[in-house]
């Protein structure tokens, strides 16, 4: 079974280099971004403002290695992929949490980025707090 997908937008950050992105264990990023739908989807915007927080879902359009293992950075021990965030993953897919500032026609102002400036953002959904919260949640790292 194979699946393809198209952006229905890009990313706008400040980070133009991998390198450039803080990575930080246990904290959550505050940078700004702008989520840029383009015009096609640009309905489907309809009343996102209700939201104060929305979750992208995207590529990681540079990634090119698919290991199964990965040391996290600012970590030292080994694990699997589908046990961290890293970008090298079988389906280079990533998720994020932003918080909603304000919409501008088909720009979102968002803060909480750490990607790179152009990621090709495949969806947009409303962070809902009784689905996508779960205070019992811990991670034994």
């Amino acid at each position: 079974m194979e699946f393809h997908y198209s952006p229905i937008g890009f990313l706008r950050t400040s980070y133009k280099t991998t390198d450039s992105i803080p990575k930080q264990f246990g904290i959550a990023p505050t940078s700004d971004g702008i989520v840029e739908v383009l015009e096609e989807y640009g309905d489907g915007l309809l009343h996102i403002e209700a939201f104060s927080h929305l979750i992208l879902i995207f590529a990681f359009h540079q990634s090119r290695q698919k290991p199964l293992k990965v040391i996290p950075p600012t970590q030292e021990k080994e694990r699997g992929v589908f046990a961290s965030r890293s970008p090298h993953r079988p389906n280079a897919l990533g998720i994020l949490t932003v918080r909603f500032k304000k919409r501008d026609g088909n720009r979102l102002f968002v803060e909480g980025v750490d990607l790179l400036d152009g990621t090709p953002i495949l969806d947009i959904k409303p962070y809902l707090l009784h689905f996508d919260c779960r205070p019992e949640a811990t991670a034994a790292i």
